[in-house]
């Protein structure tokens, strides 16, 4: 009885919230997470009145598998933007961007983080300064994919940053495994080069294989339907298939062998909507499909946001400084490669903007940290981090993806129609 009175107070409190966002000119994203935030363990939760909320961090953690789920459909639904004709022309930009922009945020944080270790070493280690470096550079690829659907966002940087955000989740992989196992190698003074380099290839070739055969299947066996709603109802089984298979781990040769959510599910929305001819209708009903699981993903994800770390002078430092570089890097980093890469003016200047949403890996990254000897440090940055970037992050992007001429004014068009190109609106206007 608690769940579902929590679930519904979630739901309802979300899209009420989003009214009163939408007259203060903000995404639904932070009206979801702010609804959270208030029905969370830290605010009307804690006040135990009859059931309204979630009293105890424990109540959120225990429904983690809806936000499980709610990641595989937004991966999924982000692969069905690798279609090979939109690749031949983005493909190169794409992957460009999102390695330099990536790499650079890592190093930008290392500086600033090592700096500050140096002007007093009892603030941070180099282990857990150089772990932040590399969790810096995922990107939370769901309050972008809100952004953009919300508002019918479309033109060359939508296109762009949702091909980038999806390449980051890879690219970051790479980095928090290399970055993690030098912080350990730190503290033990043992190389291991299997958890380095090895197991972190090793995940990414595993995640890419079993999404592309679980890609394939799904063509297969939604050939054997024709009606709308049995393709639907396939489409949505096998997404909770590949979330639940991306789940397992285990030992091969002394190597951990596991995957990642994130690329399973991408993969497998990226293989269908390219061997599939009718993979866009199919597509736009499952965006209809899963609506209010993803307004309980963000109300969950408020709901999980830990308020007690405000009380840490010490987190605030470190996080106001984590902030700052990875807000620069990420901003310079993609300035720097559209450039490279040959981009337009309006992808070049306004790119790195949308990339600053920060929530989910990060905090799983967060919590593998933990085992450094000032783990906790990392975990309460990560989160502090998380509460300002999801927060804000929205709101800047959908003020970059109006600059860039992407996103109509409010009001301008009906919800049931997508957006054709616009003219650039100035943010003061």
């Amino acid at each position: 009885m608690q769940v579902l009175i929590s679930l519904s107070f979630s739901l309802v409190g979300g899209l009420l919230m989003s009214r009163l966002a939408k007259k203060l000119n903000l995404p639904a994203v932070t009206a979801y997470l702010v609804a959270g935030l208030l029905l969370g363990p830290y605010c009307i939760g804690a006040l135990n009145l009859l059931d309204i909320g979630f009293n105890t961090p424990e109540e959120v953690a225990n429904l983690d598998i809806i936000s499980q789920v709610a990641l595989g459909f937004i991966a999924f639904t982000i692969g069905n933007e690798f279609r090979l004709e939109q690749l031949k022309h983005m493909g190169r930009q794409a992957i460009t961007v999102g390695i330099v922009q990536a790499v650079f945020t890592t190093v930008m944080v290392d500086i600033a983080l090592v700096a500050l270790h140096f002007v007093n070493p009892a603030l941070i280690s180099v282990s857990s300064a150089i772990t932040l470096g590399s969790i810096a550079a995922a990107t939370a690829p769901a309050a972008t994919l809100m952004v953009v659907r919300q508002y019918k966002a479309d033109g060359p940087l939508t296109k762009l940053l949702l091909l980038v955000v999806a390449i980051d989740d890879a690219v970051g992989l790479v980095l928090f495994s290399a970055s993690f196992g030098v912080a350990a190698a730190l503290e033990s003074g043992k190389v291991s080069l299997m958890t380095v380099l090895v197991e972190p290839l090793v995940e990414i070739v595993l995640s890419l294989v079993l999404g592309g055969a679980a890609g394939w299947v799904l063509y297969r066996v939604e050939r054997f339907f024709h009606s709308r709603s049995k393709r639907l109802s396939i489409s949505i089984g096998f997404v909770l298939l590949t979330a639940g298979l991306s789940m397992a781990e285990f030992e091969v040769g002394g190597v951990r062998c596991g995957f990642s959510l994130l690329l399973v599910c991408m993969m497998t929305g990226t293989v269908f909507c390219n061997i599939c001819d009718f993979s866009e209708e199919l597509m736009g009903r499952v965006d209809s499909w899963t609506a209010p699981l993803f307004v309980l993903f963000f109300v969950l994800s408020g709901a999980e946001l830990n308020l007690r770390v405000l009380s840490n002078p010490l987190v605030l430092l470190i996080g106001l400084v984590y902030i700052v570089a990875r807000s620069l890097g990420k901003y310079l980093g993609a300035y720097s490669s559209c450039r490279l890469t040959g981009c337009s003016e309006s992808i070049t200047k306004h790119l790195g903007i949308t990339l600053l949403p920060q929530a989910g890996v990060a905090l799983g990254m967060a919590l593998t940290a933990q085992q450094l000897s000032d783990g906790e440090v990392v975990r309460n940055v990560v989160l502090f981090s998380v509460l300002v970037y999801e927060l804000v992050g929205p709101a800047l992007t959908k003020r970059a993806l109006i600059a860039a001429g992407e996103i109509r004014t409010e009001g301008r068009t009906s919800a049931r129609t997508k957006n054709g190109p616009a003219k650039p609106v100035h943010l003061g206007e």
